[in-house]
């Protein structure tokens, strides 16, 4: 008789009890506990921040946002949390529909202190966000502004994450922060795993560090490790960038000697309106790109630049031809008539541009696959326009290398260049291999135009700076020398790009001048010396 009536007695008061307790309460979790903070007042919302940011559940990140963009509302009646999005009130927690924002809502208040919170809350809680690039970001972010009170959440955030970028980010963070912990082999550790980093704020922050940390030799002996591992590395990633930055300006000089080496070194005709031809070349890059935009679809113009080469090639080199066919071969044997006649041209060429495109800068724009940057380190970044410039370069030289010697013009070409007497001789039309090979020299210059137009400004003056530093490459490599060219152009490319932190861009360039010009008098041919009809036997 007793247990049913025991049982029932116990089933009383736990009906008591569930009616006494807070509809809700038994439910709630300590994430929705903290949430119910946010509809109170300015001290209420900054404890439920605090605690929302102590859990690092990635649910309160769009709450907090909308808290500091006023986006979050508070419906009078319950006290529900809503999200408002195009006038409309959603459910904070489900995402569901509540209705209209203007009706039965008001919008929960901040001031600048709790905004100030919601930031640091932010910054902690985008750790565990799952879009990589908050999560990068806030890495970042806790990185600048370190605190001793992020360790535990870092180490959380660290557990959990599987992308490479974002897990050495947070382990950078993670050291940069135990070098504030009151533990002093905490602080030992942080100092020694930040050796292995590259970054110049990290070495400021440990040189900050070691300024106070002279009371415990043993720390301040990890520091100046750390400090000196970084070093070693920044000088060894320096050399790096600047090698590359060498071979880029390089991959330029190439492109618009190239031609030269063609017209000038085989040729002997000394070209001085070589730099219009690149400034053509950048031109017709101009105008292909701007048909592909007026008569083809807008996702045609990314891939404009790619027609842009054989377009400036054939105008560029057809003009060369007709130059070559109605004046310059008149004055083969003549060197100074030449220079100025050609001189005189490249002035009617810059006018004519003038006149036809107004002297004004002309944009080109980059296609998005040669744009941004490649960083393979804190102090290394490689920008993909640069990379593509040298790999044209490079394509485009190994394609006239491959038609010099491969091609039966290549065979005439050398043969008139070796023996023009002797070539005509075995039937040779040397006059048409002079035009051919001045045509040549004059489209890979056209070539370079294009590259150019992704580096430069596209205007009538564009190919003025470049013409100097293209018979420099061509006189040093070797006159007519395609290999002496590649040496040359990437070697000088190199020197200017170690000597412009020293002394400057233009005192490099003098510097470079004057150690040619005595190279050139201890060895007169280049580097690279070419038998031909420019060069006595």
């Amino acid at each position: 008789m007793m247990r049913p009536v025991l049982r029932a007695l116990a089933i009383f008061l736990s009906c008591l009890l569930l009616a006494a307790t807070p509809r809700g309460a038994m439910a709630q979790d300590p994430f929705t506990a903290a949430l119910a903070g946010l509809s109170g007042d300015f001290s209420e919302k900054i404890e439920a921040i605090e605690k929302l940011a102590a859990l690092g559940d990635g649910r309160a990140v769009p709450l907090l946002q909308a808290l500091g963009d006023g986006a979050l509302l508070v419906r009078e009646s319950d006290k529900r949390l809503a999200i408002e999005r195009d006038k409309t009130a959603f459910d904070a927690l489900t995402g569901e529909s509540l209705g209209p924002a203007d009706q039965g809502f008001e919008t929960a208040r901040v001031n600048n202190r709790v905004r100030g919170v919601i930031r640091g809350a932010l910054g902690r809680l985008q750790l565990v966000s799952p879009d990589r690039a908050q999560r990068l970001a806030a890495a970042v972010g806790v990185l600048k502004t370190r605190a001793a009170d992020n360790l535990p959440l870092l180490e959380q955030a660290l557990a959990q994450e599987t992308d490479a970028d974002v897990r050495a980010l947070l382990q950078t963070a993670l050291a940069a922060t135990q070098l504030l912990s009151d533990k002093p082999e905490t602080r030992r550790a942080g100092a020694q795993a930040l050796a292995g980093s590259s970054d110049p704020d990290v070495r400021a922050m440990l040189v900050q560090e070691r300024q106070s940390a002279a009371n415990d030799p043993q720390l301040t002996a990890a520091l100046d490790a750390a400090i000196k591992s970084i070093d070693d590395r920044l000088v060894l990633f320096n050399l790096i960038q600047t090698i590359f930055q060498g071979l880029s300006l390089g991959s330029v000089l190439l492109l618009a000697a190239m031609g030269l080496a063609i017209t000038f070194g085989v040729m002997g005709v000394i070209n001085m309106a070589h730099g219009e031809m690149v400034m053509l070349g950048a031109y017709a890059t101009f105008v292909t790109q701007q048909l592909f935009r007026a008569y083809l679809p807008p996702g045609a113009a990314e891939y404009s630049i790619l027609a842009s080469i054989p377009a400036a090639f054939a105008v560029t080199g057809a003009l060369g031809i007709l130059l070559e066919r109605g004046m310059i071969r008149f004055l083969y044997g003549r060197p100074l008539e030449t220079l100025l006649m050609t001189w005189g041209l490249s002035m009617i060429l810059q006018q004519a541009v003038r006149s036809l495109f107004g002297p004004t800068n002309r944009e080109v724009a980059s296609p998005s696959w040669m744009a941004g940057a490649l960083q393979l380190s804190d102090a290394i970044t490689i920008t993909a326009n640069r990379v593509w410039i040298i790999v044209f370069g490079l394509l485009v030289l190994g394609v006239i290398v491959l038609v010099t010697r491969a091609t039966t013009y290549g065979l005439h070409m050398r043969a008139v260049t070796q023996n023009r007497a002797i070539a005509s001789t075995m039937g040779i039309r040397t006059g048409w291999v002079d035009a051919l090979t001045f045509g040549l020299g004059s489209g890979i210059a056209g070539m370079a135009g294009v590259a150019l137009s992704q580096l430069d400004n596209v205007s009538p003056n564009l190919g003025q700076g470049y013409i100097i530093d293209s018979f420099m490459v061509v006189v040093f490599g070797g006159v007519g020398n395609l290999w002496g060219t590649l040496v040359g152009s990437f070697l000088l490319g190199i020197v200017n790009k170690f000597l412009e932190p020293y002394s400057g861009a233009v005192l490099g360039k003098i510097f470079v001048l004057v150690a040619i010009i005595v190279f050139i008098q201890r060895r007169p041919r280049g580097l690279f010396a070419l038998r031909g009809r420019a060069v006595e036997v």
